[in-house]
């Protein structure tokens, strides 16, 4: 059986009128996710942003999973949701997810979880250095589709600077890098470590 295909015309004022937004299911397992960088499985339901080529005429799709689209792409995922009447999986949690993002921009930065390295990175929200071996959150800005690393969040600062405190299962998508046990550690990490109650000055 062919790809489905769903397309949703985009009415926003950013994409001219004859692109539109995609969400078909892959014919291939060659893409990857622009969102979480891994690979799209074949027959796997995906969701592709029609955007201006940057390099040419006409344009190019970015493809990504739609959760992760949900999370960090979501409203043109929301547009391509609203313009199709066929069934998608999980509609509503997708559009959950999207609407939080959108609601909440700075979730849209969110980009996994790690342990510092060294002790020289800086948290963008509080400025202090973030203490080598201790968590900390991923932080990217999208440009010309593409998403350009933007530097780390203290795990005790994510209330002040993503402006909610419900970020895990986010953060958990984003880092499929991590061991089970590491994911477990983050999670307790969540639990126990306290978050700053009071804004910092300059955070960015």
């Amino acid at each position: 059986m062919a790809p489905f295909v769903l397309a949703a015309h985009v009415a926003a004022a950013e994409y001219p009128p004859y692109m539109a937004h995609l969400i078909e299911s892959a014919a291939t397992g060659r893409s990857k996710c622009r969102g979480c960088a891994q690979p799209i499985q074949r027959a796997e339901l995906r969701f592709g942003e029609r955007v201006p080529n940057q390099f040419g005429e006409g344009e190019t799709t970015l493809w990504f999973h739609p959760l992760c689209a949900a999370h960090k792409r979501p409203q043109p995922l929301l547009e391509a949701l609203a313009g199709t009447a066929e069934s998608v999986p999980d509609r509503d949690g997708l559009e959950r997810a999207a609407l939080r993002s959108v609601a909440h921009e700075r979730l849209q930065r969110i980009d996994g979880a790690e342990r510092s390295p060294s002790g020289q990175a800086k948290c963008r929200n509080c400025h202090e250095p973030i203490v080598r071996g201790s968590w900390r959150i991923r932080v990217v800005f999208y440009e010309e589709g593409r998403f350009a690393p933007g530097g780390y969040v203290h795990l005790a600062c994510r209330k002040v600077y993503f402006e909610t405190d419900e970020i895990l299962d986010q953060v958990l998508h984003f880092s499929p890098a991590l061991s089970d046990t590491d994911r477990d550690e983050l999670s307790r990490a969540f639990d126990t470590e306290q978050t700053d109650p009071s804004p910092q000055a300059g955070m960015s």
